[in-house]
């Protein structure tokens, strides 16, 4: 029996395979995790109090612009309607815990499955398109999840729905107590990372950049392009699903602002800022626009029209986003302790 691998494998892999493959990815995740699971620790010692509460929304926008970069960085998709799944996860926590039912145990499939549900609908008919098309039908179908949520007048239509306690699991508070909150969000946050880099380096991941590169080649080789990018758009939405049940529960408060353009926007900020294709560029690139936002609402509350231009010119001028910029340090720093 023949080692060789197959003839489509093979065209598979050098369709997919990167120009330059970093070589410090696992080392930078690791310290980013550790750096996130120390900031309790940092903030018993006299970090301000308040950054905690910030980190934790941080990562629960990262798992969002995780799900995202699965489609865009890897996919080549660029979604502008990737709220609505922040939106459907929240909603769904809102309106069990209105009606009676916390537990995070009951919560969590019903949003999967809704997630799953309104991204295998909307993804057959968006990824039929390509391109600027495809960028306008996503935000079509986005809006049309924001006059639903503003249409909901039993959960607060427009004035959004407060919640008055918050998810337990199974039987426990771990949701309301503001560390034990970190600690969950930070361990959904690992388990979604593990699991998108368990799919890029799949076959299913390399097929999915593959059809990023050359579309037309995976086609040949025997792939179903379209059912490829429809796992992955549907995988990419149930993942991001799971930031919007964290969101309700950490803001007591639905709002249809949650499922905007300007959201979606904002989570395509942040994959770039990051580093688009980067897993650990999308955690990072969420931290930094957090952690930005908070610095510039306070010296005014037109912050994005200072944060907008710096975006702009960030873009602009860099490449591979702030993975990009720590990579080419650590390149000059190792250099330097070769010489």
């Amino acid at each position: 029996m023949s080692l060789a691998p197959a003839p489509a494998d093979v065209a598979l892999a050098e369709a997919a395979r990167p120009a330059a493959p970093p070589r410090r990815r696992p080392l930078i995740a690791i310290l980013l995790f550790l750096t996130l699971a120390a900031m309790p620790l940092a903030v018993s010692l006299g970090v301000p109090a308040h950054w905690l509460t910030l980190v934790t929304r941080a990562m629960i926008f990262a798992i969002a612009a995780l799900s995202l970069d699965l489609i865009l960085g890897v996919g080549g998709l660029v979604s502008f309607g990737h709220a609505a799944f922040i939106g459907i996860g929240a909603y769904a926590t809102g309106i069990m815990i209105t009606e009676g039912r916390s537990e995070a145990l009951l919560i969590l499939p019903v949003i999967l499955a809704a997630c799953a549900l309104f991204a295998a609908i909307t993804g057959a008919v968006s990824l039929r398109t390509r391109g600027v098309a495809f960028i306008m039908i996503t935000l079509a179908f986005g809006q049309m999840a924001y006059f639903l949520a503003q249409a909901l007048s039993a959960y607060g239509g427009d004035d959004g729905l407060t919640l008055y306690e918050r998810s337990t699991l199974a039987g426990f508070k771990p949701f309301a107590n503001r560390t034990s909150f970190y600690y969950v969000t930070l361990a959904t946050l690992a388990g979604c990372y593990a699991l998108i880099s368990t799919i890029v380096a799949s076959r299913f991941g390399r097929a999915l950049r593959a059809a990023r590169e050359n579309a037309t080649r995976v086609t040949v080789t025997g792939y179903d392009v379209g059912r490829i990018r429809l796992v992955a758009y549907v995988i990419s939405g149930m993942i991001a699903g799971l930031s919007g049940f964290l969101l309700a529960n950490q803001t007591d408060f639905v709002s249809p602002a949650f499922i905007s353009w300007q959201r979606s926007g904002e989570l395509i900020f942040m994959v770039v800022l990051g580093g688009v294709g980067s897993l650990h560029g999308a955690i990072i690139g969420a931290l930094a626009y957090l952690f930005a936002e908070d610095v510039l609402s306070g010296w005014t509350e037109h912050w994005r029209v200072i944060f907008g231009p710096l975006i702009v010119l960030f873009v602009l001028f860099t490449r591979g986003g702030l993975v990009g910029i720590i990579g080419k340090l650590a390149s000059r720093f190792g250099s330097r302790r070769d010489d």
